[in-house]
């Protein structure tokens, strides 16, 4: 069986990902937690930070409630480093980095602007 082209860091993006999503349904208290979705996991070559992008549906950047869950994420850092330490077995586990997923609204924007210039013909 031929090894997969995946190279390490994207793998352990993968697992922290869905380990990460797992606690915030099952053992985040948080409210909060329950009206996002984690859109991507980037991790840095040496496996020291893990960028996680997350969306809330409804919410643009500027939206209160996005910059109440980015607090409540940030606070609740060192419980999911952690629990994806002992779940996934890693000597390093990086440091978690949370950041609002702006694509969404981007490509709304985009698509009203075509709408937009579409309809002047």
């Amino acid at each position: 069986m031929a090894n997969s082209p995946v190279s390490r860091p994207t793998r352990v993006a993968l697992e922290i990902r869905k380990t990460l999503a797992m606690l915030l349904v099952q053992e985040a208290k948080d409210p909060r937690f329950q009206r996002m979705t984690l859109t991507e996991c980037q991790i840095s070559k040496d496996l020291s930070v893990a960028k996680i992008h997350f969306s809330m549906i409804g919410h643009n950047s500027g939206d209160p409630e996005v910059a109440e869950t980015l607090q409540a994420l940030e606070k609740a850092t060192g419980f999911f480093r952690s629990e994806i330490g002992k779940r996934l077995n890693l000597r390093i586990v990086p440091h978690l980095r949370f950041y609002f997923d702006t694509v969404p609204e981007n490509v709304q924007y985009i698509e009203d602007l075509i709408n937009k210039a579409l309809n002047k013909k």
